[in-house]
């Protein structure tokens, strides 16, 4: 079936494309092996990217969703990782942060403590490129929650960038971007975005994003 899903991308056909990888999921999990499946749905995704990237996002979270089922978030990082970058390709920046978040949250049960606090300083980057502090600002108070978040050298980094956000200062948040360590060991699809910042009008940014000070917030809130 994956070879039948290779030759239909070679000829075009991207409907069958998407059809032969689900096929080979299928089959794979009535042999119950669920984990070549959700490989298989990657796999379809990776050839779906270019030319059909919607079915290709819906390949990928089936994907997840198959080894999150399973307990096996760990083997799902790659995916998650594409996931997200074909949503920045996308410029879909709300799912791409959710994305992010999701990835937190099977790093959490994996005990992957650096994987979990780097995918949620990229989720409030992702948040704060897209133009909007007050969703970066929600997601940054949901994870504090989270200890080992709130101890953590990422979420140093992110009180920086969002007070220099607040008080509207382009160049200390290119300094801050430029200075840290922290940001350089993220992926690349985030450094690039990092590197951008800011994006937007700093003062109608600063202006629009309120006080959630008080808000009472779930991190599970975030995540999708």
């Amino acid at each position: 079936m994956e070879a039948a899903g290779g030759l239909a991308k070679e000829l075009g056909n991207w409907t069958e494309v998407a059809d032969f990888y689900k096929r080979a999921c299928e089959l794979y999990a009535e042999s119950g092996k669920p984990q070549p499946g959700a490989d298989a749905l990657a796999r379809g995704a990776r050839a779906l990217e270019d030319a059909v990237p919607d079915e290709a996002v819906r390949l990928y979270l089936d994907s997840c969703a198959i080894l999150e089922e399973e307990d096996k978030e760990q083997l799902a990082f790659d995916t998650y990782r594409a996931a997200t970058n074909l949503y920045l390709k996308l410029q879909r920046f709300e799912d791409a942060a959710n994305m992010l978040l999701r990835w937190g949250l099977a790093a959490d049960k994996c005990k992957a403590i650096q994987s979990q606090c780097k995918a949620y300083l990229s989720a409030i980057i992702t948040y704060l490129y897209a133009q909007d502090l007050k969703q970066a600002e929600q997601c940054h108070v949901d994870c504090t929650q989270i200890d080992v978040f709130l101890q953590s050298e990422q979420n140093a980094c992110a009180e920086k960038l969002l007070q220099a956000y607040r008080e509207a200062d382009p160049e200390e948040i290119k300094y801050v971007v430029s200075k840290s360590s922290t940001i350089q060991h993220l992926d690349h699809m985030i450094i690039r975005l990092a590197k951008q910042l800011p994006t937007g009008d700093m003062k109608a940014i600063a202006s629009a994003s309120g006080n959630i000070q008080d808000n009472e917030l779930d991190v599970n809130n975030c995540i999708c």
